[in-house]
């Protein structure tokens, strides 16, 4: 049985259809379909269920899903058995909009100078769904906000970025922070998003209520909008504040209480320990 079928299998599942599993595989959906019609043929029995272009596992395909992932994850493995430093085989690694602009690209080169053993799969995401990821083994290390709830058992935390909140507006402030919140259309970094938890409780603790013109889990977006003068935002001082247009001005607030914390989770129970300290000391630059 080729385990690569058994990857492909998981990935369906995984991600509810055949068509997503084929872009996450960089395949064709003919291809991932023959796979899983192989593995039903050698098992003899159907794995999918499948309705419109939505597919479940059956009841013994969910059977053997945590056998297909125990095997997939032991395969992956193979590589670093017979490196003696155990520096050779796929980092999975799951990484924030931000940091994929801020951080990995000064860890890349270091990586693939200093571990040409290590193949990297880079998935970005949204911290909470990246933290899931990771508490499932899908992932080996996760770049993120960091959690306000204690971490699961067998995660490790490394610091690597303390971002202050500020106030960014098109324009010197003429007023104070609370008056210009209260006087300016309000982008809110949605408060339901790890990040956006920051702003709200700046806001909630000093009483203020700004008119907010929309939410956004997008720091990215919030900056492209204040420059066009649609608004006021409260972010964490992150990379691209460095690069806004001369006409926008951030106002960075002291208090240590509201910064973002972006850190390195990573998962102890992968087996891949060596790789991971390769990973951490290259974001620590």
């Amino acid at each position: 049985m080729d385990s690569r079928f058994l990857q492909s299998f998981i990935a369906v599942i995984e991600q509810g259809s055949i068509a997503q599993a084929a872009r996450s595989e960089n395949l064709t959906a003919a291809a991932i379909s023959q796979r899983i019609q192989s593995l039903e043929r050698q098992l003899a029995v159907p794995l999918l269920t499948r309705i419109g272009h939505t597919v479940t596992p059956t009841a013994a395909g969910t059977a053997l899903l945590p056998r297909a992932k125990h095997i997939v994850s032991e395969v992956a493995l193979l590589a670093g058995d017979v490196d003696p430093s155990g520096l050779t085989g796929t980092l999975r690694i799951g990484v924030i909009s931000t940091a994929l602009t801020g951080l990995m690209p000064a860890a890349l080169p270091y990586l693939t100078r200093n571990f040409p053993g290590i193949q990297l799969h880079i998935v970005p995401g949204t911290s909470r769904d990246l933290y899931q990821q990771l508490q499932d083994c899908q992932l080996d290390a996760a770049i993120l906000v960091a959690p306000s709830f204690a971490i699961a058992k067998g995660m490790r935390t490394t610091l690597l970025r303390q971002e202050p909140l500020c106030l960014v507006t098109y324009g010197a402030p003429v007023a104070s922070i609370a008056d210009q919140l209260q006087q300016q259309p309000y982008i809110r970094y949605d408060p339901q998003s790890w990040g956006g938890r920051h702003a709200q409780a700046f806001l909630q603790q000093r009483a203020i209520q700004p008119l907010v013109l929309c939410d956004l889990d997008a720091l990215e977006a919030i900056n492209l909008l204040v420059a066009q003068q649609l608004g006021c935002s409260l972010v964490p001082h992150w990379f691209a504040a460095e690069q806004l247009p001369a006409s926008c001005y951030v106002t960075p607030i002291a208090d240590p209480q509201f910064a973002r914390h972006i850190v390195l989770l990573t998962n102890a129970h992968v087996g891949k320990a060596n790789m991971l300290k390769a990973l951490q000391a290259a974001m620590q630059l």
